[in-house]
């Protein structure tokens, strides 16, 4: 093996990055939300980049496959898989809990830096443990640092409880909090942490041949990627707080369409998909309804995260069918779902019911849903992606992309494989322009709702390494309140009496 290739050493950067009020089943985003920066340097000196969820069960994760990294190819990414499951499952076992079981805001402790891992920016290792708040060794904050703030410009109590037969199904114990893909179990957190890795070492991988990424998946079909404008309710500001975006409120159909006008004027993108579970469905049925008024023959898609029961989303199915492209996870569950697909022409799509290759053949023998959303986030990466492409081809079962919080070097590495899948014929979601900080430059800029495919090497991006120690720097500094992604906590700080809606 070329000696090139081999992994020297990994730096691990979490980091807390601005998030707007955006409104969803689960209560609010947070002002920061954590965030994961894997660097894979070889000993030519190349660096790799890729890019996670930052909560503390997935960097306690991240640090042994940091560790045990080193001395192996970049080349070998179909054997992070495994070695993940081994490494990880040791460090699960020695921290005396599984991550099957965990949940945001538990204490929990990691292994310390070793071997060729480290942490952190300009320097290394992080700063004592009181100050690192867990990963390598120090103690996670409390729950209960997480104590929120008050005051501010958000709707009443009653504006957002709106339970109609009790809690959500996507609120039942063991359900993921951060992206809401149904079940956390320890696979799927791995998967997590494995994608990062993945592309971290196809960007060095890339760098060292003078090949972009997507000509290692095969080449590109497509020279764009078609994004759609991904629409929230939000409020202006965060409780208590200044508001740090121009947007403004978006709490009705004249609000929403509103920000749709935006997204158009600012990035061209021709489809829009509505977060809902945030209000009763009559509301969101006339958002959808003055988005297809305002933008006659524009693909519309409807999100509410598995809030309805199967005879709400059937009304809601009726009420649409003529302007939705697809309602997303209507209701929780593959039986829910396949009992919806059942008695609708309305195509659904799914982030949450299929996630995995082991709960691909349920879904698809149910007929449960005919768009799959992939996330690399989710399926351990690139290549994994490109499998779930073949086999969704293989079914007749189209292909989108979902999104949650992220940032360019993610971005990129969608970009990427997505100009690989000559089947995606959906635009892809991202929360890219909600975000007002990265860590790369230039900032990516879409044009006609499109991304370009990079032709460079790699995945043709530059970390800016000042903009990356700001950020590390927000979340060695925070106490540890949004360490943890939480929204129904942010959401509870400023409506004690909240609780998801369930229609």
């Amino acid at each position: 093996m070329d000696s090139k290739l081999i992994v020297d050493h990994v730096r691990l950067t979490p980091i807390l990055i601005s998030d707007p009020p955006l409104l969803n089943l689960q209560g609010v985003h947070q002002p920061y939300t954590p965030r994961l920066v894997v660097e894979v340097t070889t000993r030519a000196g190349v660096t790799g980049l890729g890019e996670t969820y930052g909560d503390h069960v997935y960097l306690n994760l991240a640090q042994p496959l940091a560790e045990a990294l080193p001395g192996r190819s970049v080349t070998d990414v179909n054997d992070l898989f495994a070695l993940a499951e081994i490494v990880c499952a040791a460090a699960e076992k020695a921290a005396g809990e599984g991550a099957a079981t965990a949940t945001a805001g538990e204490r929990a402790g990691g292994p310390s830096p070793a071997g060729g891992a480290s942490a952190g920016t300009a320097g290394g290792p992080w700063p004592a443990a009181e100050a690192r708040s867990g990963v390598g060794g120090g103690p996670w904050p409390a729950t209960g640092a997480r104590s929120g703030v008050g005051g501010g410009p958000w709707p009443a109590a009653g504006a957002l409880s709106g339970v109609r037969g009790g809690p959500s199904p996507a609120a039942d114990a063991g359900v993921d909090a951060g992206g809401l893909r149904g079940v956390r179990t320890a696979a799927k957190l791995r998967l997590s942490v494995v994608s990062a890795f993945e592309t971290a070492c196809l960007d060095a991988l890339g760098k060292t041949l003078g090949l972009p990424v997507h000509a290692l998946l095969g080449g590109k079909v497509r020279d764009s990627v078609e994004y759609s404008a991904y629409l929230f309710h939000r409020w202006a500001a965060h409780p208590g707080a200044a508001p740090t975006d121009d947007w403004g409120a978006a709490l009705d159909p004249a609000g929403v369409v509103a920000q749709a006008r935006r997204f158009d004027r600012l990035h061209g993108f021709r489809s829009f998909k509505l977060k809902g579970g945030v209000f009763e469905p009559e509301r969101e049925i006339a958002a959808i309804r003055a988005l297809a008024e305002a933008f006659p023959g524009r693909p519309l898609r409807l999100d509410p995260n598995g809030a309805w029961s199967v005879e709400t989303s059937l009304a809601v199915a009726r009420e649409l069918g003529d302007v939705l492209e697809y309602l997303e996870d209507p209701s929780s569950g593959t039986d829910a779902m396949a009992r919806i697909a059942a008695r609708t022409d309305v195509p659904l799509a799914t982030n949450m019911c299929v996630t995995t290759f082991e709960e691909i053949p349920d879904a698809f023998a149910k007929g449960a849903v005919r768009i799959v959303l992939a996330d690399h986030h989710y399926w351990g990466g690139l290549h994994r992606t490109r499998e779930l492409a073949a086999l969704c081809r293989t079914y007749g079962i189209g292909l989108s992309m979902h999104s949650n919080t992220h940032l360019g070097i993610s971005l990129a590495a969608m970009t990427h494989v997505a100009a690989t899948l000559p089947d995606l014929h959906h635009a892809c979601d991202t929360h890219y322009p909600w975000q007002t900080e990265d860590v790369i430059t230039p900032r990516p800029a879409f044009r006609s709702g499109h991304f370009p495919v990079p032709d460079t090497p790699g995945l043709g991006i530059h970390l800016d390494r000042p903009a990356l120690a700001a950020l590390h720097h927000r979340w060695l500094t925070d106490d540890g309140t949004h360490h943890n992604r939480d929204d129904t906590t942010a959401m509870r700080s400023a409506n004690p009496t909240w609780t998801q809606g369930h229609w």
